[in-house]
């Protein structure tokens, strides 16, 4: 179960995770590290928004969480979680660990779709302050 943490740089239990990656996520690191799935850029087990998430292309605002059956007991707080994130500018994809074994081409079918969206969608910027963003003449 995922907890909060601090913002900033890694804390000392992310860094644990990292080290000690479940099967499921070893499988999906292979397939995503090192920029082999469309060039993307995927970072594993960051903070966000004081939540850890499994895989993050921050340059897409997108993030993949893998579930086990032990999140089928912690809907609220996925759906709490995921809300979080979500208002952070992120899009939250999720598989299933049985997606990964029976059906990995799919799975990676979906996030590069994921990720073209939110290339296409607007980001939105916050006005110039006063005085920027204007050229003097």
């Amino acid at each position: 179960m995922g907890s909060r943490f601090r913002l900033g740089r890694p804390t000392a239990e992310v860094r644990a995770l990292r080290n000690n990656p479940t099967l499921h996520e070893t499988m999906l690191w292979l397939q995503l590290k090192g920029g082999r799935l469309g060039g993307l850029k995927f970072s594993r087990q960051m903070p966000i928004v004081g939540y850890r998430v499994d895989f993050v292309c921050r340059s897409r605002k997108l993030v993949i969480e893998l579930d086990g059956s032990q999140h089928a007991e912690a809907m609220q707080y996925d759906a709490n979680r995921t809300q979080a994130i979500e208002q952070a500018g992120y899009r939250v994809i999720r598989f299933w660990n049985n997606d990964l074994t029976s059906n990995m081409d799919g799975v990676l079918e979906t996030i590069l779709a994921a990720a073209a969206e939110t290339s296409r969608a607007p980001t939105p910027q916050p006005p110039p302050a006063s005085g920027q963003g204007e050229q003097k003449a």
